[in-house]
């Protein structure tokens, strides 16, 4: 037997869900531009029916419905999506930062270029021809004295930069690791809050939405792993090594490494290499492609001047013909800057001889078997050395490569503008592919003011019909308890 307010118990009920599903709508629309927000959409069920089975069950025909109740609000959000973002976002973020450190680099080198070292280079060479034909002007000297320094002063300029950046990525690495601990404090403490609430029958879901944005901006650092935990909440592992434990972070630290003067790096104490994502970018410009770029110059630089210089001791100069010896000078064209008694060692230590710039005759030009302030076959050797193959060597002695002075350059500009190039290509695809997984996001998760005006409108029109027929029993009531029983009256 069912009540006499049973109408108003099932119209009652109507109107509380679908308040609730309208109250749902206005919080999906008033976040519409909210970053890392889910759609969120009330679930409704039918509650239980009269009669219930059991054992006194009356036998009543059918079972008459007592209205609908909100299970419910549900994220509208698939979880296979975000773990292919996630997944392409780490790739995107790696290529991001090569890129971003490969450009800087090709910039620096700034080839091809009119002040590039390449053109400084082959002007010097140039002026050593130009000598071999002039050999007793002093303003044809002094033009390669200047050339000379020029080429120091260029090699010196391009480690100097290189350098700097090397101690700019230092920097951005530290920085990166900073966000990371940020970004992991913040995770444990939305776990935190999230363990609260669970327990006691709530869905936070926009602590979700907070949590899982947070997720989404390390992603793009490093490889993110997440697994759930108990109540809600989730632990976190980055590049394998845990980050977040329920509510616990572990933190990132750099810390100086007194040898090389840059940063190491420890997660939770354990050692931390970044092996993907934005992090493993910059680490890997900082430790290996600008010390690269910068070996390749101490190389070219080491090979060039040893090789000049063992052409120019092999030669006799003007101070030595006036004096009435044709034996060989052997006095360097360039010495290390650290020490003059040594060719140079790299290519900040590039220093043309104090002995040739306080005196230009000092340059040789001639040749011992036929020596003569007007022969300059000894100048023009040198000028050939640019197009020689010799045997191009390491710090070690180990021989790097075996071609010309002029092509090993030429092959390391080539190499580097190739390398950036396909980082380049590589960030493009992978951008566009996290774009496209981002799209089918938010096709799923996503606010769409067309499709909130249209659910608007549906539980709208329900709250009202819930409404009308509550006035519909309030009025039968109403002929019940105030108009039965007064027949006459």
């Amino acid at each position: 037997m069912t009540s006499t307010f049973h109408g108003i118990e099932v119209n009652k009920r109507g109107l509380f869900a679908q308040q609730t599903a309208l109250n749902t709508t206005a919080h999906n629309v008033s976040n519409a531009n909210t970053a890392g927000y889910t759609r969120q959409r009330v679930n409704l069920e039918a509650t239980n029916a009269i009669p219930v089975p059991g054992l006194n069950t009356a036998t009543t025909a059918g079972q008459l419905g007592t209205g609908v109740q909100a299970t419910d609000i549900q994220r509208m959000r698939e979880i296979y999506l975000d773990n292919q973002y996630r997944s392409q976002n780490k790739h995107y973020g790696y290529y991001e930062s090569k890129q971003s450190g490969l450009t800087q680099i090709e910039g620096i080198l700034n080839e091809p270029s009119d002040n590039g070292l390449q053109s400084v280079m082959d002007k010097f060479w140039q002026s050593w021809e130009d000598l071999s034909q002039n050999p007793q002007e002093a303003s044809t000297r002094s033009v390669v004295v200047e050339r000379a320094l020029a080429v120091s002063d260029t090699f010196s300029a391009l480690y100097t930069q290189l350098s700097e950046l090397q101690n700019n990525k230092d920097e951005e690495l530290k920085s990166k690791v900073q966000d990371i601990n940020s970004i992991a404090t913040q995770i444990a403490d939305l776990n935190s809050q999230i363990n609260k609430l669970v327990p006691s029958g709530y869905q936070p879901n926009d602590l979700y939405d907070k949590r899982d944005l947070l997720i989404d901006k390390l992603s793009k650092l490093a490889d993110t792993k997440i697994t759930n935990a108990a109540n809600g909440m989730v632990n976190v592992t980055i590049d394998g090594q845990p980050l977040v434990t329920e509510q616990t972070s572990s933190a990132l630290v750099a810390t100086e490494n007194p040898a090389t003067g840059l940063v190491d790096i420890t997660l939770g104490g354990a050692a931390f290499t970044p092996i993907s994502g934005g992090l493993a970018g910059i680490y890997e410009n900082r430790s290996v492609d600008i010390p690269q770029m910068m070996n390749k110059l101490d190389i070219l630089a080491s090979n060039f001047t040893r090789e000049l210089n063992r052409v120019h001791r092999e030669g006799v100069n003007i101070t030595s013909l006036q004096a009435g010896s044709t034996a060989k000078s052997d006095v360097p064209f360039f010495v290390d800057s650290s020490d003059p008694t040594k060719d140079p060692t790299g290519a900040s230590k590039i220093q043309v001889n104090p002995l040739i710039r306080g005196n230009l005759n000092n340059i040789a030009t001639a040749k011992p078997a036929s020596a003569a302030t007007g022969d300059g076959s000894n100048a023009l050797d040198i000028a050939k050395i640019k197009y020689q193959t010799i045997s191009i060597t390491n710090a070690d002695g180990t021989i790097a490569a075996t071609t010309n002075l002029d092509d090993f350059y030429r092959y390391t500009i080539s190499e580097l503008g190739t390398q950036s190039q396909e980082v380049q290509r590589q960030a493009e695809n992978t951008e566009l592919m996290a774009g496209q997984i981002e799209a089918q996001r938010q096709s799923v998760s996503g606010v769409s003011i067309d499709e909130e005006m249209a659910e608007m409108i549906k539980y709208q029109s329900a709250y009202s019909s819930s409404a009308r027929m509550m006035t519909t029993v309030d009025e039968m009531l109403d002929k019940i308890i105030n108009g039965m029983g007064r027949v006459g009256l």
